[in-house]
């Protein structure tokens, strides 16, 4: 190393203290065909570190100079022809051709990690003196301007107020070098927080930056502090009666939004603060302060309240209290939120998922617990609501009115009652939307509405199992009893999937599929497609398993109703061998049970809605298909050709029966259409079949629903 790199690294040591001494080293020669590798500027590399130390010393002096001068300046009033302000000014302008510099160095040279932290450190170390004094300039010059302001007085509180008129904004009223000056100083602050802003944003480079770099206006909170301080001297004043305390954060905000957008938002602009805009700030910065206040004071005693009334029953004035506090800060987040949106605040903020800095419900981000005691209480009212409608008989027998189909052609018969835990489901849901963050309404959907979905299936549960105990479902009446609660479960579940279809259970959903993932590491692959169904997927399968069950009860009852009936009709197999009855074109013995399915399909239809009463029918049919087919032509009945009209007969009118409902009934009754197409068969297709036609014979002959064996024994029979 030559004598002059020794000199420009010695005094790189001494301009930057705290560089480590290996960055401080000039980069080693390298020879490559005689010439020494150089940087595209042409200036080796062994001379370029101690050139920037150089520099960068230079910019921090003068930094620190200008902050001391300022310090100097504001504690001992010394007469200068230079202002505080101005040398701020100096300071801050030196400090944003530093971050430059610093962050071409970074760029650039990543190996110079110690003397990019070295000059950090020293910067640092300013604006650790630079800010407070900026910040406590800045509030001496709000005082002077006569901030905060005098707040409203209770007479003018009311929702109805439009503004104030014996208050005037500071912030309109001054003027000269007052206004001047606060312009100034609030360009400073706002040119430091960029400067801050920039500094994070090149420190954090390659981690999660959001969070760090999008900080409130401190300009902006200098303003809400003293208004928050001064509020709460009234609020104490209203703990028995909140109203008055959103009516007053909610009128300063609107009184005073107006000059954010009009005084402050250029010299925001002016100052190059991506990102902010005054009103957003504003109104968040006043709904933080509201919600500060009600964490650290109205809730805690609220809950304290419900501890001390937990034996008290649910309609507890502590509970009354709770749900009043919800519908304020449910009204004034929404006023809020339209202050908002006239600039197009509200959207961008949803999409960011930064909705809670307009809403007061932010104060349950940090306590889950509060939200659990709202969500047990928001349950209970439900419950409280719900009760006088569920004991009422009407409420199970009355139709819904007023909804709209909720398929193609539909009626869904479904009773009042129905509608009575829907609407008390929709409302846990608009609550539920208040909630700023996806994790906390998911979590209170969990915690109230799924209890209530569950609460219906067990009351619809109960009725059911009432009729079946009772009757054993042979009355009409039991049928029209399960029949209702089918159609209400029908309903309920039709409305729960419609909503999952919704952006807002959507979300919902895939939040509980995350947390899954994080909980599991995606080994839960059943749960897994749960989830991924919608956050109310197990709900749903509860109640599609609840109607499908029941639907499969209903044809059963009707099943073994029709067995009892036709007992001797299928016992009788010397009727095969007879011609039919004389001026009969059914069997006699088949009326009565035709008779009794009929009357039973009539009343089902009518109490079934269309879609559940489908799955009843087809059911039915299946189930008769298979007990006649096995209690006649299963058995050894032999038959003649009048035995075979006789048959062919009667399975007429029963198909006939179910062809009100579809235009092929025989369809649905395989076995038998086939059975009988084996009896009506000529002798020599029959022997052919004794013969060991086999498979290929079956398909010839469009026989595909019955065995090789169930044919064999049906071409015996015929005689």
């Amino acid at each position: 190393m030559s004598f002059g790199e020794h000199s420009k690294t010695d005094l790189t040591r001494k301009l930057i203290p705290h560089c480590d001494v290996t960055d401080l080293e000039p980069a080693q020669s390298k020879e490559q065909g005689g010439m020494e590798l150089v940087e595209e500027d042409g200036i080796p590399l062994a001379y370029q570190l101690p050139e920037m130390a150089l520099k960068l010393d230079t910019l921090v002096g003068d930094i620190e100079d200008a902050v001391s001068s300022t310090v100097k300046r504001t504690l001992r009033r010394e007469p200068s022809t230079k202002s505080s302000e101005e040398m701020r000014g100096v300071a801050i302008r030196t400090l944003k051709l530093t971050e430059d510099t610093l962050r071409l160095v970074a760029k650039t040279h990543p190996q110079w990690t110690r003397l990019v932290s070295a000059v950090d450190h020293r910067v640092d170390r300013s604006l650790a003196i630079l800010r407070p004094q900026a910040i406590a300039d800045h509030r001496s010059l709000l005082t002077s301007l006569g901030w905060p302001p005098p707040l409203s007085t209770l007479n003018s509180l009311g929702p109805e107020s439009k503004g104030s008129t014996d208050v005037q904004n500071p912030l309109f009223t001054m003027k000269g070098d007052l206004k001047q000056q606060y312009c100034e100083s609030f360009l400073a602050l706002c040119s430091l927080q960029e400067l801050q802003r920039q500094r994070k944003s090149r420190q954090l480079v390659g981690q999660n930056r959001e969070i760090a770099l999008h900080q409130p206006l401190w300009a902006i909170e200098e303003l809400v502090n003293p208004i928050s301080i001064a509020s709460q001297r009234h609020f104490s004043k209203w703990v028995d009666k909140p109203e008055y305390i959103f009516a007053l954060v909610y009128k300063v905000t609107r009184d005073y939004v107006d000059s954010m957008d009009e005084l402050l938002q250029p010299l925001v602009d002016e100052a190059m603060l991506s990102g902010y805009s005054c009103r957003e700030e504003w109104i968040s910065a006043m709904v933080t302060s509201l919600s500060t206040y009600l964490a650290k004071e109205i809730f805690p005693m609220y809950a304290s309240q419900l501890d001390e009334e937990s034996t008290s029953g649910a309609h507890s004035q502590a509970r009354i209290s709770w749900l009043h506090l919800i519908d304020l800060m449910i009204a004034f987040d929404k006023r809020v939120q339209s202050l908002a949106s006239h600039s197009g605040i509200l959207l961008s903020l949803q999409e960011d998922g930064k909705l809670e800095k307009l809403s007061t419900f932010s104060v349950f981000i940090d306590r889950p617990d509060w939200l659990d005691l709202w969500a047990d209480i928001e349950l209970t009212d439900a419950f409280d609501k719900l009760k006088p409608e569920i004991g009422n008989e009407r409420s199970w027998s009355t139709g819904v009115r007023g909804i709209a189909v909720l398929s193609a052609q539909e009626d869904n018969k479904s009773p009042a009652i129905a509608s009575a835990f829907h609407q008390r489901f929709l409302a846990v849901i608009d609550r539920c939307r208040s909630l700023p963050s996806i994790q906390l309404r998911s979590r209170f959907l969990k915690l109230t509405g799924a209890p209530i979905i569950h609460r219906f299936l067990g009351c619809v549960l109960f009725r059911c199992q009432e009729a079946e105990g009772l009757t054993a479902l042979t009355d009409d009446d039991a049928l029209m009893k399960v029949a209702k609660s089918v159609n209400a479960a029908r309903y309920f579940e039709s409305i729960l999937k419609e909503w999952c279809e919704d952006i807002f259970f959507l979300e919902l959903g895939l939040d509980q599929v995350t947390q899954l993932d994080t909980s599991t590491d995606g080994n839960d692959f059943s749960s897994e497609e749960s989830s991924g169904n919608g956050i109310l997927y197990e709900e749903i399968k509860k109640l599609e398993e609840f109607r499908t069950g029941w639907v499969e009860k209903l044809s059963t009852v009707v099943l073994r109703g029709f067995d009892v009936c036709c007992r001797d009709y299928l016992k009788n197999k010397k009727q095969w061998q007879e011609k039919g009855e004389e001026g009969w074109m059914v069997s006699q013995s088949f009326v009565g049970a035709l008779d009794y399915l009929q009357g039973k399909m009539s009343v089902l239809e009518e109490g079934l809605n269309r879609m559940d009463f489908v799955g009843v029918w087809r059911s039915l049919a299946l189930g008769l298909d298979k007990l006649i087919f096995y209690g006649i032509l299963m058995t050894n009945a032999k038959f003649s050709d009048g035995g075979v009209e006789r048959l062919s007969n009667d399975l007429s009118v029963l198909f006939g029966v179910f062809g009100a409902w579809c235009l092929r009934p025989e369809g649905f009754f395989p076995k038998l259409s086939e059975g009988l197409k084996l009896l009506k068969m000529g002798k020599k297709q029959l022997q052919n079949c004794l013969a060991g036609g086999g498979e290929i014979w079956l398909k010839e002959n469009g026989i595909r629903h019955l065995t090789a064996a169930e044919t064999e024994k049906v071409a015996k029979n015929r005689i």
